[in-house]
């Protein structure tokens, strides 16, 4: 839910519905934003946020309790209680991390408490951060296992055109594949209270996709709109079908949780082999690097026509470039690799 729609009345009433969801035997995680907008309002500084990481970070501080007490608010009238999770992406990167964020969450569940997770503004790295909690959402949703993901935004779903600009715009029912077209139409930014946009939840929905979980985009104004969409009801936003073949957690992560640190441009031969053959990157292959990565960073990959298809952890640093880049594997030193991305460290993303 973003902070656009995270109000009172609009948290009451979903608390209602999530309570009703629940009572019929399904689990709900909650996924907040809002920290910074409550935050922001409690000090009174007027309606223009900061635009300083440090000072934001401070303001999330000041908010976070406000926003778990909104929805505690709204879950006291049916008895239900609140667990907050904050989490950041290294939880979703390292394995033990991963393990112990699914065990709190499973251990809340299990105690009957509604999970109520958000990102850790307060202390996350500026450089190693969400960005919007849609991305956030879409990750809990792998690990948790979910059957489906709900995005809830200001708009009835993902639509045509912005309907501001044009007034013929409407609503897609459905999506089986998100391809470059429909990330386009998702367009840019949202609103001012919040970081994210269509495109943001747009880009979720790849991620909850990919790792098989059916993703909703729906207006989180809607009477009804989670019983509606645990139901399956047509017309109740823009429904994301999922992927039949799921990335594994450690796939996902390489995938989506880790900034790439550079670019390897490679030979149309070498393009073929890691998209059709299910082959490892070899230093062959490799026509340029751009970046300054070292070993295990993640890289994307970029075939001759200047499109990335994959992305990887890679196995040979930026530093030594010149004496890997297409050579074969007699040509390397005796102390290099000779692969530059092992196929298990390797996902195709287009």
């Amino acid at each position: 839910m973003g902070s656009s729609s995270v109000t009172p009345a609009t948290v009451d009433r979903l608390c209602s519905e999530i309570a009703q969801v629940r009572s019929a035997g399904h689990t709900v995680v909650v996924v907040t934003s809002g920290a910074i907008a409550a935050g922001w309002t409690a000090l009174g500084r007027g309606e223009k946020r900061p635009a300083d990481p440090a000072v934001l970070q401070a303001v999330s501080a000041v908010g976070q309790h406000r926003l778990m007490r909104t929805w505690q608010d709204g879950l006291d009238p049916h008895g239900l209680l609140a667990g907050q999770v904050l989490l950041a992406p290294l939880d979703f990167v390292h394995r033990t991390q991963y393990l112990h964020a699914r065990g709190t969450l499973a251990h809340l569940i299990e105690l009957g408490v509604v999970p109520v997770v958000n990102e850790n503004d307060a202390v996350a790295d500026e450089e190693i951060r969400f960005g919007d909690n849609d991305r956030l959402a879409a990750l809990v949703a792998h690990l948790v296992q979910a059957q489906l993901l709900l995005l809830l935004t200001d708009a009835p779903g993902l639509l045509t055109a912005d309907p501001r600009l044009v007034a013929e715009a409407f609503l897609i029912d459905e999506v089986v594949e998100i391809d470059h077209r429909l990330e386009q139409m998702a367009g840019g930014a949202g609103s001012a209270v919040g970081s994210g946009g269509m495109a943001s939840k747009v880009a979720a929905a790849k991620i909850a996709t990919w790792s098989g979980v059916e993703t909703i985009i729906a207006d989180a104004t809607r009477p009804g709109v989670l019983a509606a969409a645990v139901a399956g009801e047509s017309g109740v936003g823009t429904v994301f079908r999922a992927r039949p073949q799921r990335l594994s957690a450690r796939k996902l992560w390489i995938a989506f949780a880790l900034g790439a640190s550079g670019r390897l441009i490679v030979d149309h031969g070498a393009q073929v082999a890691l998209a059709e053959g299910g082959r490892s990157l070899l230093p062959a292959g490799v026509v340029a690097a751009e970046g300054d990565f070292g070993l295990d960073d993640a890289v994307e990959i970029v075939g001759p026509d200047g499109k990335v298809f994959a992305k990887g952890l890679v196995r040979l640093g930026a530093a030594r470039s010149a004496e890997w880049i297409g050579r074969r594997t007699d040509q390397l030193p005796e102390d290099m690799s000779h692969l530059v991305v092992h196929r298990d460290d390797l996902v195709l993303v287009r």
